[in-house]
């Protein structure tokens, strides 16, 4: 299967882009992408996912063909949760299983707060479980006693005024560098293309950045979620490679669920884009029909 075209939705909460693919009767599978990308990261998992499942798959506020609303609240995970809602209410999706990657895995779990009853199955990828305090706690420790230099980036987002001067222009070059040269995995060129594509819409290197200026907001909410426990089946898919997203992120996941399945795979952050058929595989054998 393939994935759609850009598809855009009106809601009260702004204009929203999507795509979908699949079978359009079949089990909706939502699937949120995370930073610097769209709903194309999905194209290539798409391709090899079994029959009897209806992918919906949003662009975030600020990133894909989505709009570019520049006041940094709106992009709070909460509220970036809240906006995939809408979508969804709009379409008319009541149930469904939900992925997400990146930011994109942290705008999943918000969902799964927020409307739990609605989500029949939960997958996470490369990114730290909101409700797992005591090994996010452990990884703050392993970076202090570190450089830390792999979050080099993640300072430039938050710089005020930074992207938006250095961005714009120099699209190719950043993105590049990001995803393929300090990545160091294959990175697939259409996507890549893609991102380029979008990052050329005014105003995104100021809005995308605001995922990051949010992040000490965010952290003081995911402080209050201590012993949530996530009641649907959960899948927890991560790439060996990563520089950021490091195994420690997963000491104490199991106490988070109340059913959890953890997959390893050879690839970096960008794992659904490193090995699409790896990941498709996972979530062949998760994800119901």
């Amino acid at each position: 299967m393939q994935l759609s075209d850009p598809k855009f939705l009106e809601t009260e909460r702004g204009r929203f882009s999507w795509r979908e693919g699949g079978d359009s009767g079949g089990a909706p599978v939502v699937m949120i992408h995370g930073w610097p990308e769209s709903s194309y990261c999905w194209e290539h998992v798409a391709g090899h996912l079994k029959p009897g499942l209806r992918i919906i798959a949003p662009d975030l506020r600020g990133l894909g063909d989505s709009e570019r609303s520049p006041d940094p609240d709106g992009y709070r995970k909460q509220a970036l949760a809240q906006d995939v809602i809408g979508m969804l209410d709009s379409l008319g999706v009541e149930r469904f299983q939900l992925v997400g990657h990146d930011w994109g895995g942290i705008v999943a779990q918000e969902i799964a707060l927020a409307i739990p009853d609605r989500i029949s199955r939960l997958v996470i990828m490369n990114i730290a479980i909101i409700n797992n305090l005591k090994g996010n706690q452990e990884v703050i420790e392993k970076v202090r006693s570190g450089s830390g230099r792999a979050y080099w980036y993640q300072h430039f987002m938050q710089t005020p005024g930074l992207p938006e001067a250095m961005i714009p222009g120099a699209e190719e070059a950043w993105l590049g560098y990001f995803l393929r040269t300090w990545n160091r995995e294959p990175f697939p060129p259409d996507a890549l293309a893609e991102y380029i594509r979008t990052f050329r819409i005014p105003g995104t290197p100021g809005c995308s950045a605001n995922f990051y200026r949010t992040f000490d907001i965010d952290a003081k909410r995911w402080a209050t979620t201590a012993g949530h426990l996530w009641p649907m089946p959960a899948l927890y898919i991560y790439g060996n490679k990563d520089h950021v997203i490091i195994p420690e992120y997963l000491n104490h996941a199991e106490s988070c669920f109340a059913s959890l399945r953890i997959a390893q795979i050879e690839a970096g952050h960008f794992v659904q884009e490193e090995q699409p058929e790896a990941v498709a595989q996972q979530l062949n054998a998760f994800l119901e029909t």
